[in-house]
């Protein structure tokens, strides 16, 4: 029998050590080698030249143009949400991959179940494959949802990865959900669930099954601290497509993106809110974001781009005198050092320093921004909240911008302008603060502060009259 040999495999890229280190030599995180048991090889050697088969020799494989490749169009089975049919492409592919990441309690579970219930509806052959809940934990949350029908999905709870594939190949269904992939168990490996080695041998198995079988694969995974697909980077690259769904569980807001799709663009992204029967569909965010949105000093509104789709979002700022030796600097919806960056070019480019004070960031409802079009809306929150202004548009509205600071102080243009402008005036938000109107931050700043104080006056010598 082959002798076993002891590698150390880093759980966040997949790289292999003969021994053990602090530091994982392919990615550079720390404490991420964790040791596992592999059985040697026995075969011997080969020449670089040579590949045995057998039998013998097998000849090398003639390459073909891509010009003589014959390209078969893709049946798409719709899972009747339009918001994650655009994200996916069009619809699921027969025989693709899917894994779906997201923090724990986002909605990831009914999600799944509400595309199920709709194929089912539609007459498709659905499993749903459970490795974490019960049988009557997963009804009774289809119970709850509305549209298809979720009663008529067959439902297996099973943990066994040779349970699961059998069942695969028996049932043969259309569309499969398996929530969650670091759950399941090979009984051929002695690692626990949810290693490196697991992940990597549940993925691959299942993604032979689905290849041969043409089954449409939903991979359920689970999320770091930190927002990324647990488990060994080589499952990210295993599938076909990888979106995220994002957002927090006290708010009702959740957005759904690709962050890669073998069969459709990754600039797709999908907005749902949260209710009682499950996920809706939010057609035009933008209308409710800016319905709500505030005229108060510190509150200002970002023409975001999600994917290709813009997005109006607010942004709002609160700096308070900090009783602390070292300030407290808070972001939420947008990456902390992307605000210290934007505080830093304040204070040197536009004489707004905030060294002494507290600054919150929140960009409202939940929705995250990570684009550098976002830095405008940042700085004009924060000035504004700074200066105790107001920023408003000459139609008395709140105060739209975008663009993207540079450290010298300067004003840089972002991707889909003419987009972000037209959703703008869609909504009536005149004098959009943009980099083609401002070269710089100090004169965007000054310039809206001054609006604002021109408006102040005007509304006090009305009222006054």
């Amino acid at each position: 029998m082959p002798a076993p040999r002891t590698v150390h495999v880093c759980t966040v890229c997949g790289h292999e050590s003969p021994r053990w280190a602090g530091r994982c030599p392919g990615c550079g995180e720390w404490n991420t080698l964790v040791e596992e048991t592999r059985v040697r090889d026995g075969a011997p050697g080969r020449g670089a030249g040579q590949r045995a088969g057998a039998g013998g020799v097998v000849a090398a494989v003639v390459p073909v143009a891509l010009a003589s490749v014959a390209v078969a169009p893709e049946p798409r089975l719709s899972t009747g949400i339009g918001e994650l049919d655009n994200v996916l492409g069009g619809g699921l592919v027969p025989g693709s991959l899917v894994l779906l990441g997201g923090s724990p309690g986002v909605g990831k579970s009914t999600l799944t179940t509400m595309a199920l219930a709709n194929l089912a509806a539609a007459g498709h052959r659905t499993l749903y494959i459970s490795a974490e809940e019960s049988a009557s934990q997963i009804r009774l949350r289809a119970q709850r949802l509305s549209g298809g029908d979720p009663l008529a999905i067959p439902v297996v709870a099973e943990t066994d990865l040779a349970t699961v594939l059998a069942t695969l190949e028996q049932e043969r269904p259309e569309v499969c959900v398996v929530d969650s992939v670091q759950t399941l168990h090979s009984g051929g490996l002695t690692s626990a669930s949810g290693s490196v080695a697991q992940v990597r041998e549940v993925a691959s198995e299942i993604m032979r099954v689905a290849k041969t079988a043409a089954i449409a694969v939903l991979l359920v995974g689970h999320v770091t601290k930190d927002g990324a697909l647990a488990g060994p980077r080589v499952l990210e690259h295993l599938v076909d497509c990888v979106l995220q769904f994002e957002g927090e569980r006290e708010r009702t807001y959740r957005t759904v993106r690709a962050v890669k799709n073998r069969f459709g663009s990754t600039n797709q992204a999908g907005v749902f809110e949260m209710r009682d029967d499950g996920l809706v569909e939010v057609l035009d965010a933008s209308a409710r974001f800016v319905a709500e949105a505030t005229r108060a000093p510190g509150s200002v509104v970002l023409c975001a781009m999600e994917g290709v789709r813009p997005l109006l979002v607010e942004v709002q700022a609160l700096v308070h005198a900090s009783e602390l030796e070292q300030p407290r600097r808070v972001a939420a919806g947008i990456d902390r050092n992307r605000l210290a960056l934007v505080l830093a070019v304040l204070g040197r480019h536009a004489g707004i320093g905030l060294g002494h004070a507290d600054v919150f960031v929140n960009v409202v409802g939940g929705i995250r921004v990570d684009e550098p079009g976002a830095d405008l809306a940042i700085a004009l929150a924060v000035a504004s909240a700074a200066r105790g202004r107001s920023l408003q548009s000459s139609s008395g509205g709140p105060l739209a911008c975008f663009g993207e600071l540079g450290l010298t102080g300067e004003l840089r243009s972002v991707a889909h302008a003419d987009r972000r402008l037209d959703e703008a005036s869609k909504f009536r938000l005149g004098d959009v603060v943009e980099p083609a109107r401002h070269r710089t931050l100090r004169a965007a700043v000054a310039s809206s502060l001054a609006r604002s104080d021109a408006r102040a006056s005007n509304e006090l010598g009305v009222n006054a009259a």
